[in-house]
């Protein structure tokens, strides 16, 4: 197994887990809350066919990663996506950021700029800036993630079991887009992520990406199901669509949140249309 190594706790190293496929340009895939790389399959699959170098890795306290006590932030997770492209000594790239992972997209070129970056796919992402504000009518009411919080809190088994209900709008798509081991391989992947970190991540989703997005300079692909339940459509993807220049947007018909698994077919033709 691969691991890159990105910092420090006490006496134990911290390593995130990695794989590393195919040949020809790079493209990295930031994976969703709470799960892991591998759950880009299908996406991993049709881009490797398509000619491309495809690289997952787990985030910090989740899949076979180390599972520190702090460092869930976004800063961090920049740091920690840096430090893997210096460990696979890229000098060209492309992102590919779901959920979550489209923070870490948003924050890496924010942060470590643009000049290695080819292009960027944003999918079911968590910028601009999800939290209501006195500047951001927009946004969602912090009462929700709160309410999420508790949850966790509480029991964070039960949670993650009406969560992937949501995530894939089960009562809709259940049987048709979506199978009962589907929900359960994700359920068992949340699971056994960092009680730690399936806590703290939950605030980062209300990060303020705002200035983050206003440097984003390469070709941007926004794409986003129009049933989402978890990222809603018009407080993200249609916002950072609007705010990134030149950005192309896609939008899903009834895709729910992960739209790349349930409609994988048309969002894997838009991947490999855009990385080309």
């Amino acid at each position: 197994m691969s691991y890159a190594t990105v910092g420090k706790e006490n006496s134990t190293d911290l390593h995130l887990y990695y794989e590393d496929q195919g040949k020809g340009d790079a493209v990295i895939l930031v994976h969703g809350y709470p799960l892991n790389g591998a759950s880009w399959e299908k996406q991993t699959a049709a881009l490797i066919a398509a000619g491309k170098r495809v690289i997952t890795y787990d985030r910090r306290g989740f899949g076979k990663s180390s599972q520190p006590a702090s460092g869930y932030d976004y800063d961090t997770f920049a740091a920690d996506l840096h430090a893997l492209v210096g460990h696979l000594k890229l000098e060209s790239f492309s992102l590919a950021g779901f959920s979550m992972g489209g923070g870490e997209v948003v924050r890496y070129m924010g942060k470590y700029g643009t000049k290695q970056v080819k292009r960027a796919a944003i999918l079911g992402g968590v910028p601009p800036y999800l939290l209501k504000a006195p500047d951001n009518a927009e946004g969602v009411d912090k009462s929700v993630f709160d309410g999420i919080e508790a949850a966790i809190k509480k029991d964070r088994y039960a949670f993650f079991t009406e969560f992937f209900k949501n995530f894939y709008n089960a009562d809709k798509l259940l049987g048709s887009r979506v199978s009962e081991e589907v929900l359960r391989i994700g359920w068992n992947t949340a699971a056994f992520s960092s009680p730690a970190a399936s806590l703290a991540c939950v605030a980062t989703w209300y990060t303020d990406f705002r200035k983050d997005v206003e440097k984003i300079g390469v070709p941007t692909l926004v794409i986003h199901g129009d049933a989402d339940r978890i990222v809603p459509f018009e407080a993200s993807g249609a916002r950072t669509a609007k705010l990134i220049k030149g950005a192309e947007l896609v939008v899903i018909k009834d895709g729910p949140h992960n739209f790349a698994w349930t409609h994988a077919e048309e969002t894997n033709g838009h991947l490999v249309r855009f990385f080309h």
